[in-house]
């Protein structure tokens, strides 16, 4: 990290159904079109699990439930350091309105690299996938995959 670059800490969602993944395009900014797991910015006095709460609530009109941290990824982007706080979840309801995305995805492990993630997601793939083979993941018979929206649609 270099030392003039603030750091951002960050909560995302890895939000799971069945056998798949939410991902997300994300739909502003200068990361605008690049595929991410939903989430943001931790507010000051905030915890992490707290600020995954709200976020998914502001940008997916969603409640989930968390339910493990599943690794810190710490990414030099050229503008600042980002330290992002990955929590596996699962909504507790099914509909997921786009607020902020462009698109939503739901991914399963053969599908998960189809997407181009931005970088400091793309780090936590391995570890998604390693939970995914482990069947922490249900294996249910309806699968998920191909279910995209775009902005404002439920999914």
């Amino acid at each position: 990290m270099t030392k003039d670059k603030e750091t951002i800490p960050v909560a995302a969602a890895i939000i799971r159904h069945k056998n798949a993944v939410l991902a997300t395009k994300r739909g502003y900014g200068p990361y605008k079109g690049g595929w991410e797991f939903p989430g943001g910015k931790i507010e000051p006095g905030e915890t992490p699990g707290q600020a995954v709460l709200r976020e998914i609530r502001e940008e997916l009109a969603a409640e989930i439930t968390v339910r493990e941290l599943v690794g810190i990824i710490e990414y030099d982007y050229p503008d600042f350091h980002l330290k992002m706080h990955c929590f596996l979840c699962e909504r507790k309801a099914d509909d997921i309105v786009l607020k902020e995305h462009e698109a939503a995805i739901w991914l399963t492990e053969d599908t998960i690299d189809e997407v181009e993630w931005l970088p400091a997601d793309r780090m936590i793939i391995p570890r998604v996938k390693l939970l995914m083979k482990s069947g922490r993941f249900e294996k249910e018979a309806a699968a998920v995959t191909g279910a995209e929206r775009r902005q404002g649609e439920s999914i």
